[in-house]
């Protein structure tokens, strides 16, 4: 299990900050109880859609629908060509009486909304439902809505605190050095996003995947009841099961540097232009990786003055420019 908040107490903004340079996941009780959106939930599925609703402005939203055979998995279909859902695109306060429609229902739909960004779909959400603790911090709340489902293990290339406002969700968590473990599934098309580990969890086929055994050791679990949180450092792959009939989940992306979003990126191409090398010519690379990329043995442009470090140098956004026109130009190769 992953303990609660190493601090003892709700922390402010400033304690959080060691909580995140911890690089570990961190559950952190009660931080978001006073909510309006939590009280709501503690009170009925319809004072949460009521709430919501209130700051609904006719924005358009997408849901994922799975027949109720699915158990709630939304994933890959049998031949790995298609998903085992639909999507639907309709208005918010459209998919959300549909949400309440189907609710405890026997043989009823997986019904799951993720990522709705509040900004644009409820504005004055956040207002209402503030979290002081990311003061600061670009991280603006996404709401997950749904019935009870499975989103399989995956990660995320930002720093996450994911906010239970209604139901019950149980988070599976992976460290970033099982990935070998995990057997992850195709990298360009994904379920959601993000790829995912091709195992279930919950029923783990160990003849297919043995080393999963080895990812389970490592795993760490928590609970999320109603205004509970709980911070997912970047890169920590985690499953998370709504267990509840009706579930509502806020949460917050945010990256530590404006280069985040190209890592994910610059691994794919590494793995294109390095990964089918013979064994000799990968470890070559792998020093070159482990010198300019992972600075393994300190800084490696420590000997030259900073005039001189060219991309090496301290990133700045004129840096950042500069190195992309660089590497277009190189992807125009042949």
């Amino acid at each position: 299990m992953i303990g609660p908040s190493p601090i003892g107490e709700i922390p402010d903004a400033a304690a959080f900050r060691d909580v995140i340079s911890s690089y570990a996941p961190v559950v952190i009780r009660g931080l978001v109880r006073d909510w309006p959106i939590v009280r709501a939930g503690n009170e009925s599925t319809e004072a949460v859609a009521a709430h919501l609703l209130g700051f609904d402005r006719g924005a358009a939203a997408e849901a994922f629908i799975g027949s109720s055979e699915i158990g709630g998995r939304f994933f890959y279909s049998p031949d790995m060509k298609g998903f085992n859902f639909e999507r639907r695109r309709g208005a918010f306060a459209e998919l959300l009486r549909y949400l309440q429609s189907v609710v405890g229902k026997d043989g009823a739909p997986a019904v799951y909304a993720g990522a709705l960004e509040t900004a644009e779909m409820l504005p004055g959400f956040a207002e209402a439902n503030p979290l002081p603790l990311l003061a600061g911090l670009d991280a603006p709340p996404r709401i997950w809505l749904g019935n009870r489902s499975i989103i399989s293990t995956h990660f995320d290339v930002s720093d996450n605190v994911a906010c239970v406002a209604a139901g019950k969700r149980r988070f599976t968590l992976f460290p970033p050095d099982q990935i070998h473990n995990l057997y992850v599934g195709p990298l360009d098309r994904t379920v959601a996003g993000q790829p995912t580990s091709m195992v279930e969890l919950n029923a783990p086929d160990f003849e297919r995947f043995p080393r999963f055994r080895e990812a389970l050791a490592a795993a760490r679990t928590a609970e999320i009841e109603p205004g509970d949180a709980i911070y997912i450092p970047a890169l920590w792959w985690h499953q998370v099961e709504a267990l509840a009939p009706f579930n509502c989940l806020v949460n917050y992306w945010w990256n530590d540097s404006p280069d985040a979003a190209a890592r994910f990126d610059a691994m794919v191409h590494a793995a294109m232009a390095i990964g089918h090398l013979p064994a000799e010519r990968r470890a070559a690379w792998g020093a070159m990786f482990d010198t300019f990329v992972f600075r393994h043995h300190g800084d490696p442009v420590a000997h030259l003055a900073p005039e001189h470090r060219s991309v090496l140098g301290e990133p700045t956004p004129q840096l950042r420019q500069y190195i992309k026109a660089y590497l277009a130009r190189g992807l125009q190769r042949p």
